[in-house]
């Protein structure tokens, strides 16, 4: 009998059927015949309910959710006060559009974002539905501003997949191939050192051996700086496998943008709100961003999104940009009750319970041969396995197959990057739910080395 289907802790995983469950094979078979087959399914998983870390499928299967809905819902799963937020907000008033009218709660919510912001400069705040939407916005504040029409993203970055969003992005071939030409005057180069090879073990020379290609060979060739508009990046590369740069590039990289004379978009759609144990990755490496663009976890759930620019960087024309549900009445309410429980209480649980999954995960690559780095800040946590550690070669099939076992034992984890498992739970999450994690993925590690 599988261990999980014993405990009975409303907290804790219950696996009372097979996987997928009857109910569940019902509805995926129905999916198949009308959605989209672009939706990328690891496992086959028809949830029905969430509460906090946990969430149940249609068959009763009780799971505990180390991916937080993709990183979005930081409060966790229907959070007694966003869900309040939410219902109060929906009996006055559900949608008005603020691209042509005024209401005074996202007005408070972009006075709060603004002041959030790294840095503490004067910010003015755009609101869209998705992390996409923001970096597009972003991208036409650059150009419009700045007069000038290249970007230079990141081997790795994910941006998103809308046209322009797509174009910066860097990290799976899946997510481009067969959508060309995309916009033009998009360029890459690695991302802080070598993602395959370094890990950041390397020399500190070669850290930052990215930025120099920026100056002696980009600059001079063919990325002239009076043509580049903006530098986009990740404080930490989610997609592309939750990679941490050292202290030492944001130095260059900042100092960089400066005598190019260059915009910094920092992308934190998936760093932001909490999840790192400050309210941004920026704040853990004293970076400001020009402009920053914030989503997933900003409304633990509903559809939002800001681009958080320098007033001056966001001085364009009335009708030059424009949502009509972007800044949504009943999503900027659950974003205030969001920011609200994470001030009080949950950014500081990220960065407690992050600490104690960390001090297990420093000897998983002395106890496991096929763990070649684990990292992060808080609670967004990156496990990379290869087949080698002296050579780290990726394993994604061994990810692949773990994905899949955790699930059957109730756990819920997601890949990133070459061959990394990503631990990104609600920052409700208790030090009890995650060692009953770290235990099922050691489990896993076990049974598939045998």
């Amino acid at each position: 009998m599988n261990r999980t289907s014993t405990l009975v802790r409303p907290d804790m995983p219950h696996l009372v059927t097979a996987l997928p469950g009857p109910n569940a094979q019902e509805i995926i078979a129905r999916d198949a015949a009308v959605l989209s087959p672009s939706y990328t399914r690891p496992y086959p998983l028809v949830v029905r309910r969430g509460e906090g870390a946990m969430v149940e499928d249609v068959d009763g299967n009780r799971f505990l959710d180390m991916n937080a809905g993709i990183a979005v819902v930081a409060t966790g799963h229907c959070h007694p006060r966003v869900v309040k937020a939410i219902q109060e907000q929906a009996a006055r008033l559900i949608h008005m559009s603020g691209t042509d009218f005024y209401y005074e709660n996202m007005v408070l919510l972009a006075e709060k974002l603004a002041a959030l912001a790294p840095g503490g400069i004067a910010r003015r705040v755009y609101f869209g539905n998705s992390g996409a939407e923001a970096v597009e916005a972003a991208l036409k504040a650059a150009r419009y501003h700045s007069g000038k029409d290249k970007f230079l993203g990141f081997f790795g970055g994910f941006h998103g997949r809308t046209m322009g969003a797509l174009s910066l992005t860097g990290s799976k071939t899946a997510q481009r191939k067969g959508f060309g030409p995309l916009v033009p005057g998009a360029h890459h180069i690695p991302y802080a050192y070598c993602y395959r090879c370094s890990y950041g073990k390397q020399p500190a020379t070669c850290k930052v051996e990215c930025l120099k290609v920026i100056e002696e060979q980009l600059v001079k060739t063919i990325l002239p700086a009076e043509e580049l508009a903006a530098i986009v990046l990740e404080p930490i590369q989610g997609e592309g496998g939750y990679v941490v740069p050292p202290q030492k590039f944001f130095d260059e990289l900042q100092a960089l943008a400066k005598r190019l004379g260059t915009i910094l978009i920092v992308d934190e759609v998936q760093s932001g709100m909490g999840r790192t144990g400050k309210m941004w990755a920026s704040d853990h490496f004293q970076l400001t961003p020009d402009i920053l663009t914030v989503a997933k976890g900003i409304a633990s759930g509903l559809p939002l999104s800001a681009t958080i620019a320098r007033v001056d960087y966001m001085q364009w024309k009335p009708g030059s940009q424009a949502s009509t549900f972007g800044g949504n009445p009943v999503s900027c309410s659950a974003a205030l009750a969001t920011i609200e429980l994470l001030e009080q209480e949950l950014i500081d649980n990220a960065r407690r319970v992050g600490e104690h999954i960390f001090q297990r995960l420093r000897e998983w690559p002395k106890r496991f041969p096929v763990v070649g780095d684990v990292r992060g800040r808080g609670l967004m946590i990156g496990i990379e396995l290869v087949k080698d550690q002296q050579t780290r070669e990726p394993f994604p099939e061994l990810r692949n197959r773990i994905e899949i076992m955790a699930f059957d034992r109730g756990v819920l984890v997601l890949e990133a990057g070459a061959s990394s498992l990503r631990l990104s739970p609600p920052l409700v999450i208790t030090k009890d739910q995650a060692d009953f994690a770290l235990d099922t993925i050691e489990e896993c590690l076990r049974a598939a080395q045998i």
